[in-house]
């Protein structure tokens, strides 16, 4: 309970850009930047490049916004999130719902002038599906909400490639399902970060709830999926030999890296602290640089005597 007789600082715009997200935004932004240029098979027109970069961010900020203000209570019992604005009475709870709300309706407007109405709507979509179906629901009731809830990330790829194509094909639907089966090897290695945090507010992630034999068997089944959805699209003709190469490689390393906690449970221990940041770390680097890899396949590959 903040003291009311305390005068609290003014809120900055630090503040404000806190609320968003930030950290979390600019993966995201580049799973929706790189589609961009795997769609074009090249250097996509500015206009819509800027508007996914400003709309995008704007609708992924506005979420990030809405989540904070609906897991107040619980961030507040986290010392991952104690310092949160909205924890901390920096900002109220009313100046957070305008900003939410400016960003969420300036981020349709921004990507609709700039792109098409369909990547507007996929952004809508995003938002809501992440503040609602995630936050609001899944995200106390079950220790699926990061595999079901996970859909919210993933709709960044569609963001991207509807702003060049002003549609959505095969290729897409693969991004989308990438980001959708990598999301619970990501999102379970934190979790195990902070499993007692987790454990303490009542929230089910899949560590406290599963134990952490199970969770890693679960990253284990979600790792094999993630290799298989990045590998299709070499399968499909829709990337070469430069791609699937480098998306081996990244895939076995995944691999190497879930196997080291399976190795741990297996025998019993918990797993080790360092091995499961490593893994978080390494599934940041892992998506980057899949995405990365892919554009430059179809960018360059196609005038390199590969």
């Amino acid at each position: 309970m903040i003291n009311t007789a305390t005068r609290l600082p003014a809120a900055t715009w630090r503040d404000y850009l806190t609320l968003t997200k930030p950290k979390v935004i600019s993966l995201l932004l580049f799973t929706a930047v790189c589609p961009m240029f795997i769609a074009a098979r090249g250097l996509p027109h500015w206009l819509p490049l800027l508007g996914v970069l400003v709309g995008g961010y704007m609708a992924t900020g506005g979420a990030g916004v809405f989540n904070m203000v609906l897991d107040r209570d619980i961030d507040g019992q986290m010392r991952r999130t104690a310092k949160r604005p909205l924890v901390t009475g920096v900002i109220s709870v009313r100046s957070a719902i305008i900003f939410g709300l400016l960003l969420s309706f300036g981020s349709f407007l921004v990507l609709w002038l700039t792109a098409n109405l369909l990547t507007a709507l996929l952004a809508w979509f995003g938002l809501l599906y992440y503040v609602i179906v995630y936050t609001a629901w899944l995200k106390r009731t079950t220790w699926q909400n990061i595999v079901i809830g996970g859909a919210a990330g993933s709709v960044m790829p569609l963001l991207g490639w509807a702003a060049v194509t002003n549609g959505l094909d095969w290729m897409a639907g693969l991004l989308f399902a990438l980001i959708f089966l990598w999301t619970p090897v990501h999102f379970w290695a934190l979790a195990f970060l902070v499993k007692d945090q987790y454990e303490a507010v009542g929230i089910p992630m899949a560590p406290a709830v599963l134990g952490s034999k199970r969770t890693v068997q679960q990253m284990l089944l979600y790792a094999a999926l993630t290799a298989l959805a990045s590998l299709a699209p070499f399968a499909i003709n829709e990337a070469g030999w430069l791609y699937s190469g480098a998306a081996v490689l990244l895939n076995l390393l995944l691999f190497r890296k879930v196997v080291k906690l399976h190795r741990q449970v297996k025998v019993g221990h918990e797993v080790a602290r360092k091995d499961a940041l490593d893994l978080y770390k390494y599934s940041m680097l892992y998506l980057a640089l899949i995405f990365l890899v892919l554009v430059a396949d179809r960018t360059l590959a196609p005038i390199l005597p590969i």
